[in-house]
């Protein structure tokens, strides 16, 4: 169904397919046939030319994008990513999953996603603002607290958001919940930095609690994390606040493994790093007290922690897309580890998926993105009830959802599992792969045939 040229879209069409066609789904319903070809093509895609002024008063040039996916649940909704290696079939792969994800946390959403190939690194803070004003004048016809929400992703934090919101209000003269991830004294909710590695981590407590009927939980387990932005931080600080130890954090130039566990002042120490955009080769250095003595962390230059992490029991990749390989895979899997769930898009390869899989009768039991990284979709969905009511809650009311939302998504993709498995496995515990796919799809489907969309 995809092209060629794009292998990351054609990659999260077929494991969708995939996981329906090894299901008996189709058997059972086969009138679902005719929804695959209508929800694989994007309802509208604008692409366009963002030219803005540097701090030398030259011009660049940057291509932006809006993927308009799937509006059957609701509102475009889905984030806006500035990083070089932006390009269709990149926001194409991250819109179709978004429409399935925002499916699974039982909110109106519908899935779309945008960005552009700028690169925030390095910029002054006015360069940031002149593009973000740039790239919202080309933007804002097209979007709209009723239309699309867009929300932040990579290189899309708070300062582009409030940016990005302020342009919009002046051109609109509008404000409404146009944006998601906004300052708290203008709109925002919340929980909403914490709620994608929050939600990660409440989605594997349920996952601990079903493999163990009940007897464990993140009490004593090594959890391995990979990434260092907002997801990898929060979900470090819950698993650490839940009891476990993490022994890994990485950014793109390589990792930290601690023999000790992570501690709180240390994330706390990386995330204030990361919003300068340091490295954490950079960080560590800057702050050696932090990470020496018995929180002493070790750095391995261009590597990704999986294989240096030794015996763990978790696993949450929450980098990027496809940051797990077959090998690695099976480096977790033979040093014990039971729990993969991905705070990351997509962030395991198929030949990761497959190992993972091939090992559920060994009580290994995997998570896909679109279920196990819902939470921050999902409190960006309370962020949008909230400006609706012109309401803010507090972050007891805000975490209380969020946990019943992920509970709930759980229980979906298990029951789901259970529901439509072609398989029995022998150990019991379903295919969270295929629930999570089938219980997305399901929910978009039937809103597109009650709308006419598919006849």
């Amino acid at each position: 169904m995809g092209l060629p040229h794009e292998p990351e879209f054609q990659q999260a069409y077929n494991e969708l397919v995939e996981a329906i066609q090894d299901s008996t789904l189709f058997i059972q319903k086969p009138e679902y046939k005719k929804v695959i070809p209508v929800v694989s093509v994007p309802e509208r895609i604008i692409q366009f030319r963002v030219s803005w002024e540097n701090d030398k008063g030259e011009i660049e040039v940057n291509n932006g994008y809006r993927v308009q996916f799937n509006s059957a649940l609701g509102p475009y909704k889905g984030g806006l990513r500035f990083h070089p290696s932006v390009n269709l079939s990149i926001l194409k792969f991250l819109g179709f999953e978004q429409i399935f994800k925002n499916a699974l946390t039982g909110l109106s959403m519908g899935g779309g996603k945008g960005g552009c190939d700028f690169n925030p690194k390095g910029r002054t803070d006015s360069e940031i603002r002149r593009f973000c004003v740039a790239f919202m004048r080309q933007l804002a016809r097209y979007i709209g607290a009723d239309t699309d929400v867009p929300a932040g992703d990579i290189g899309v934090g708070g300062r582009e958001v409030g940016f990005l919101f302020g342009a919009y209000k002046q051109m609109q003269n509008n404000w409404s919940g146009v944006l998601t991830g906004k300052g708290l004294s203008w709109g925002g909710s919340l929980i909403r930095p914490e709620a994608t590695g929050y939600g990660v981590v409440y989605y594997v407590e349920k996952m601990i609690e079903k493999a163990t009927n009940g007897k464990e939980s993140f009490k004593g387990k090594k959890v391995a994390v990979s990434g260092s932005g907002n997801v990898a931080q929060y979900a470090a600080l819950k698993v650490i606040e839940l009891g476990g130890t993490v022994v890994s954090l990485s950014d793109s130039k390589g990792s930290i493994i601690s023999k000790n566990g992570i501690t709180p002042d240390q994330v706390h120490v990386i995330a204030a790093g990361k919003v300068k955009f340091l490295t954490l080769e950079q960080i560590i250095k800057e702050s050696a007290s932090t990470f020496s003595g018995n929180n002493e962390v070790k750095y391995i230059a261009g590597a990704r922690p999986w294989v240096h992490v030794g015996q763990v029991d978790v696993a949450l990749p929450s980098a990027t897309q496809n940051e797990v390989s077959g090998e690695e895979a099976k480096a977790l899997v033979d040093a014990g580890c039971k729990y993969i769930a991905e705070g990351s898009n997509m962030g395991s390869t198929q030949e990761a998926i497959d190992v993972f899989e091939a090992n559920r009768s060994n009580n290994v039991w995997y998570a896909p993105g679109k279920a196990a990284n819902c939470g921050g979709v999902a409190v960006s969905g309370l962020e949008m009830a909230q400006n609706s009511q012109r309401t803010t809650w507090t972050s007891e009311e805000v975490d209380r959802r969020l946990k019943e939302i992920m509970y709930n998504c759980f229980d979906n993709c298990y029951s789901t599992a259970i529901k439509y498995s072609a398989e029995k496995n022998a150990s019991g515990l379903p295919s969270l792969l295929k629930g999570a796919n089938i219980a997305g799809f399901i929910k978009v489907a039937d809103a597109m045939f009650d709308q006419g969309e598919v006849f």
